[in-house]
């Protein structure tokens, strides 16, 4: 897994009781920008290595052609998203 970008981050507590963390990576050649739900406070190391690990799972899913078989579907997970900015 790359470790290349910079990954900055900010937290608020929701009402719900839920962490939510809006992070920025800044890549040279495609920024991202995205949000990860917790359902408690993490460490700084923890979020980051979180946020790398999802970021990987979502690009490998999307590569290839497995994300245009029926059969592979991409799992949706509806506590990250992630976007081009």
């Amino acid at each position: 897994m790359e470790t290349a970008h910079k990954i900055s981050f900010t937290q608020k507590s929701l009402p719900s009781g839920n962490i939510q963390v809006k992070f920025f990576v800044e890549d040279t050649q495609q920024p991202m920008y995205g949000y990860l739900l917790t359902n408690e406070p993490k460490p700084v190391g923890e979020i980051i290595a979180e946020i790398q690990e999802r970021m990987h799972q979502r690009l490998l899913a999307m590569s290839g052609l497995n994300s245009f078989s029926l059969n592979n579907r991409i799992k949706e997970d509806h506590n990250f998203y992630l976007f081009s900015a």
